[in-house]
């Protein structure tokens, strides 16, 4: 007879499958709504792209050139961003210019900083460079089919709507480790994310992208008002809520091109992700517990639930990989190493437990230290006690300092 213990993790394991098969049907769900374009033809807002860049990872001349050849009826303008002449992303840049002579590609070198967040200061520095009336932030390693951007501006242009963010699903560029990180966005992250909004308990603003309307980045204060905050995509669509507006996510979800080269690279990566989003909402991430069925089945094996137990961790896998077989097909992403699904699950388990084990994360080769107020402390900073405090955002959005 398997103990209490046992039986009560074989609960945990069989709601995680049950768990599994809704997200399979609400990915379905979500995929099947329209998605509709800019008319072709149709009079169409001029669009500045703004790339904050540090670096130049293998595929980010390939990234950065699938928004050049993009559909959208109206004008286009990208602004890329970097802090230093010696970027090697200046490059990269140069040669995209060269390449797309038709597209107005614009290149901003300035190393001035204005608070902790590089990134935002980076955006800062390249805001002075844009021209038209819709602003789309993007992460340098976003890759977007051709009309993906005329789907957001379309999305953008409903009533009531402030903004726009996009899912994101995941490729390998770089071996194993990044195969599994890609892996993890496809059978963790979106099915995950898509539940939360089918059941209207997420509220998102990923940085992959997102849409606004130049004037309502001026009424949320700027790219300026964010230079402190670490979260910065979800501060930005706290900040656009705040305005009565709402953030919206389309039902379609552009690439992540994934280059982690090590399980160091993954585990700093994936535990900054984990404790910033247990930061923004506890009580949400805690409930996530019971999206670790393959993990609850063999705690219940090693605490004696026997072939049941083996019984549920089997059943774990195989709904996790047809879950992320249902995200591929539904959004039209590619689903990466299947056979490293229970690795992949072992390992999303292994950062939710470290998640709660500590408060300190590692970005853009900075450390910082998470505060129970949802506040960053950057551990290297210059401050009256040797730190600088990060602004972070509640879980209901609100600003801290």
């Amino acid at each position: 007879m398997a103990g209490p213990i046992a039986v009560l993790l074989m609960l945990l394991a069989l709601a995680g499958c049950a768990y599994l098969i809704a997200a399979a049907v609400l990915v379905g769900r979500f995929a099947a709504r329209p998605s509709p374009t800019v008319p072709p033809g149709e009079p169409a807002p001029g669009v500045t792209v703004l790339k904050p860049l540090h670096g130049a990872p293998p595929g980010l001349f390939d990234d950065l050139a699938t928004w050049c050849r993009q559909t959208y009826p109206g004008p286009l303008q990208i602004v890329c961003g970097v802090a230093s002449h010696d970027d090697p992303a200046v490059v990269v840049v140069e040669r995209l210019i060269a390449a797309h002579p038709a597209v107005r590609i614009d290149l901003v070198i300035d190393p001035t900083r204005h608070g902790s967040n590089g990134k935002v200061s980076n955006l800062i520095n390249m805001a002075g460079k844009i021209r038209h009336g819709v602003v789309v932030v993007s992460d340098a390693d976003i890759r977007l089919r051709p009309d993906d951007l005329s789907r957001v501006v379309a999305a953008l242009r409903r009533p009531g709507v402030g903004a726009v963010t996009c899912l994101y699903g995941g490729e390998g560029a770089a071996g194993v480790w990044s195969d599994l990180v890609a892996l993890g966005l496809v059978s963790h992250f979106l099915p995950n994310a898509v539940l939360g909004l089918e059941i209207g308990r997420a509220r998102p603003c990923f940085g992959a992208l997102i849409g606004l309307d130049r004037k309502t980045l001026d009424a949320i204060g700027g790219f300026s008002a964010f230079a402190d905050t670490l979260a910065d995509d979800y501060a930005i669509g706290a900040a656009v809520r705040a305005k009565g507006l709402a953030v919206v996510v389309p039902s379609f979800a552009v690439l992540h091109r994934c280059d982690e080269t090590s399980l160091q690279a993954l585990w700093a990566h994936e535990l900054r992700w984990a404790r910033t989003v247990m930061s923004l909402d506890p009580p949400g991430w805690l409930g996530s517990v019971v999206t670790h069925p393959l993990a609850a089945a063999l705690l219940a094996v090693a605490f004696g639930g026997g072939r049941p137990a083996l019984g549920l961790a089997v059943a774990a896998i195989v709904c996790r990989a047809l879950l992320a077989l249902r995200v591929g097909v539904a959004l039209a992403r590619p689903v990466p190493a299947l056979p490293l699904v229970p690795l992949r699950d072992l390992l999303t388990f292994a950062v939710f437990v470290a998640s709660f084990l500590g408060r300190a994360v590692t970005w853009k080769d900075q450390d910082f230290r998470m505060r129970a107020d949802g506040t960053f402390v950057e551990t290297d900073g210059a401050g009256p006690d040797g730190r600088k405090t990060i602004a972070g955002t509640t879980a209901k959005g609100e600003s801290v300092e």
